[in-house]
């Protein structure tokens, strides 16, 4: 069964004094809401804390991006095993604003996803296309090119332990949702994609979250689509009130069947 799956990307966002009045409201939401699996990606300076306060607590902590070396001269970098030294158990890879803003190539991101699962890390691999990929119908070529380069050198069983992330960057942080038709289509694309280089079970199995400005008031839209297995969300997950909103839309949502 593909559980229902809602992970809050915090981006730069909060101090420990912001994060704290989470840890009750989320211990109640997942005891309530058991069926959906929940994850946090604060800022990588709060991960030990975090992973103090929720011990106990059905919540997985992430971190945002991490260094494809193990240990080295690099001045300002995380390591996979840095991360998973202060409680991480997933990360980040690819996320647009990376690609975008801090210039991660294919070849960075599949680096840095391998050097996690080294690590015992779950990656969330993220892929999505510009406004202006999308309006040359370049969609489907940037999303084949993103997948395979991340996955090309990855087994089944390590594609198996990868959750996908699609976030069409022209709808991250601007308001812009993509419909749930258009948001089906790329997850159904996704889908196929992993069924012809992997199989059917990997393909069937493999959760994938759509980000891209997700609000308790749309992802109800977006989880009725077949393809569509939860979100990773921004904004919106800033708040406890309203990240356990999606939450609760999400426990909605009837885990979908593998045969």
């Amino acid at each position: 069964m593909r559980r229902p799956f809602v992970a809050g990307n915090w981006k730069m966002h909060h101090l420990t004094q912001d994060a704290l009045p989470f840890v009750d409201v989320l211990r109640e939401a997942c005891d309530r809401f058991s069926d959906v699996d929940v994850a946090l990606f604060p800022p990588v300076t709060l991960l030990s804390n975090l992973s103090r306060a929720f011990a106990g607590v059905r919540v997985r902590l992430g971190a945002q991006v991490c260094h494809q070396a193990r240990q080295g001269a690099y001045t300002g970098e995380l390591s996979p095993a840095h991360l998973s030294d202060v409680g991480a158990q997933l990360v980040l890879c690819g996320h647009s604003e990376r690609r975008q803003i801090f210039g991660e190539d294919d070849a960075i991101v599949a680096a840095r996803l391998a050097a996690a699962q080294e690590e015992g890390l779950e990656p969330i691999l993220c892929v999505g296309e510009t406004e202006d990929e999308r309006e040359k119908g370049e969609t489907e070529a940037v999303l084949k090119r993103q997948l395979t380069s991340a996955l090309k050198d990855r087994g089944s069983d390590q594609v198996s332990r990868i959750t996908l992330a699609y976030e069409p960057v022209w709808a991250i942080g601007t308001g812009k949702t993509a419909t749930p038709d258009i948001a089906q289509e790329a997850h159904a694309f996704l889908r196929a994609e992993l069924r012809a280089l992997f199989g059917d079970s990997i393909a069937d199995a493999c959760r994938i979250l759509y980000g891209g400005s997700v609000k308790p008031d749309n992802l109800a839209g977006l989880l009725d689509q077949p393809d569509i297995d939860g979100g990773l969300v921004g904004g919106a997950s800033l708040q406890p009130e309203s990240f356990v909103a999606l939450i609760r839309e999400a426990s909605r949502m009837r885990p979908r069947s593998v045969d």
